[in-house]
């Protein structure tokens, strides 16, 4: 079966610095999964500093889009480099199509964003469409799906499990469509899995076993939406 990874830049770049250590375990999971793949990745912090620094200097939100996207296209061709450094039958270029990712589906294909306005989540979603998977893993600084911001919150109300209609009405509630903000998961990439009925699984980017288990639909300490 085909799986959509949505890898937070949170944990390709936690700290204005890659980390290696994370790229090469992400890289022996997917090596080891009988699954086929597609990978989308988002900016992290260096998205958000530079789409702040933009902002900053007078440029619209669709000029800091624009500069975010950069962002997750550099973190995007990290993921190659360490998928091809595993051996991994990984295809070489960084993909800007959706109708090309269908093409290449016995390969793993790695983008980052795409246009100004969507986020990297709805492009994680989309892609998954794209190649017809069933399941997407988004991978982020956060354990799990909470019902507001556990790092500003230590009484947050931490979900194991919750229903598309729970998903879509807390994106409603924390989507501001801004480059660089923080909400669980982009109002409309919450949509289009509800629609497509993607079972999205929730981890922590710090724990390998908790990745590999959402990538085999088998039970994790996040997040499942179903």
């Amino acid at each position: 079966m085909h799986v959509v990874l949505s890898v937070g830049g949170s944990s390709i770049n936690p700290k204005g610095e890659p980390d290696l250590g994370f790229l090469t375990s992400l890289a022996k999971l997917i090596k080891k999964s009988k699954n086929k793949f597609g990978i989308l990745t988002g900016g992290g912090s260096i998205a958000r500093v530079y789409a702040k620094a933009a902002r900053a200097l007078g440029a619209s939100e669709y000029e800091a889009d624009s500069i975010a996207i950069t962002s997750t296209k550099q973190n995007a061709q990290l993921v190659i480099a360490a998928l091809r450094n595993a051996g991994i039958d990984v295809y070489p270029k960084l993909i800007n199509d959706f109708e090309e990712a269908r093409g290449l589906l016995n390969k793993v294909v790695v983008m980052g964003g795409t246009i100004p306005g969507i986020t990297t989540d709805t492009d994680a979603v989309l892609l998954g469409e794209a190649i017809g998977a069933t399941r997407l893993v988004n991978i982020s600084n956060v354990d799990a799906i909470y019902d507001s911001d556990p790092r500003v919150n230590k009484s947050a109300k931490r979900y194991s499990k919750m229903s598309y209609e729970q998903l879509i009405s807390l994106a409603t509630s924390s989507d501001k469509r801004k480059a660089g903000t923080h909400f669980v998961f982009d109002l409309l990439a919450c949509k289009l899995i509800a629609r497509s009925k993607m079972e999205a699984h929730f981890v922590s980017g710090k724990s390998e076993k908790e990745i590999e288990n959402a990538i085999e639909g088998k039970k994790h300490n996040g997040t499942v939406v179903i």
